[in-house]
């Protein structure tokens, strides 16, 4: 993909900024109007402004609907700290037309962002392939935010090729660099586990590290439900690229759709198990299904923390 200039990299970081302020906005709506409402999206409540004190917090729409000065006065800091795992790996840029499990990730991460900017928690931003390719500290600045946006329009913008995935490289890297107890939430196909049981035994190794460390995990596993789980291709010869070796295999779909989703279903069922076990939150993340469905499974996971 073409590198983009100045001017088109401001109008789409506006883009995911909109994008994901718009989705967060719509989720808490949706939020004061269910079960869910007593979550804890923003500040505790109003409460008149004293002479003197800082203007930062002052509400200023209330001020101009009322004239009269009201502070947010926020919940006790909780210092929560979060850190997104990107997996950029070539795996990750199916389907080719259309919304790609990266594209979605992009803007599901961003989204958890704006939300996390909401409530004062800190976050960082891990993008990894076969490595760690960032690593951020994590803040809760307006300036990191949009930083940390711009390294996700960059990893989008620049999709990899022919790159695989070392997901448990990658995460006892980042349980070495983080040192204060962290929520770490990875969006990955996580595809390159379903080779081997010996590349599902070095995950949980990776993610037994985390937990020893005091870390929370939260795995978004993305996929496009229609091909990759149910193997919803039409009945004629179709040529499949492996998007990170470059393999090519030319087959008819239905001569191999119910061994592809018997092993499938056997993968899926044991890396449930294994987190079930190590008490890590797995969740479904369809690219199809839109994003609210994520961001109160990390609502959920946040308030068992604090």
């Amino acid at each position: 993909m073409a590198q983009l200039n100045s001017d088109q990299q401001v109008r789409h970081l506006a883009n995911l900024e909109l994008l994901a302020r718009q989705v967060v906005e719509g989720f808490i709506t949706g939020l004061h109007q269910s079960p869910f409402h007593g979550f804890s999206v923003e500040f505790a409540e109003h409460r008149l402004y004293n002479t003197g004190e800082s203007v930062k917090n002052i509400d200023w729409k209330l001020f101009a609907r009322t004239d009269k000065l009201f502070v947010k006065q926020y919940q006790e800091e909780t210092n929560l700290r979060s850190y997104l795992l990107l997996d950029t790996s070539s795996s990750m840029n199916f389907p080719a037309k259309g919304m790609s499990k990266l594209q979605f990730s992009v803007y599901a991460i961003a989204s958890l962002m704006h939300l996390f900017k909401k409530q004062r928690d800190a976050f960082g931003l891990c993008l990894f392939a076969d490595e760690v390719e960032m690593l951020s500290a994590a803040r809760s600045t307006t300036t990191h935010l949009f930083h940390l946006y711009a390294q996700l329009e960059q990893a989008y913008n620049q999709p990899k090729i022919n790159t695989g995935t070392n997901i448990s490289k990658v995460l006892h890297r980042v349980a070495e660099e983080i040192h204060q107890r962290s929520m770490v939430i990875i969006f990955s196909d996580m595809l390159e586990n379903s080779m081997s049981a010996e590349k599902t035994n070095e995950l949980f190794a990776a993610i037994q590290h985390l937990k020893y460390n005091k870390h929370e995990v939260i795995i978004f596993n993305v996929n496009d439900r229609v091909h990759e789980v149910d193997f919803g291709f039409d009945n004629r010869p179709h040529h499949f690229v492996d998007m990170e070796s470059g393999e090519e295999i030319r087959v008819h779909p239905n001569k191999v759709r119910d061994s592809y989703k018997a092993s499938l279903k056997t993968y899926r069922e044991e890396l449930e198990l294994k987190c079930a076990q190590y008490h890590i939150d797995l969740i479904d993340a369809g690219i199809h299904n839109g994003y609210y469905d994520l961001l109160k499974a990390y609502l959920i996971k946040r308030n068992k923390m604090v």
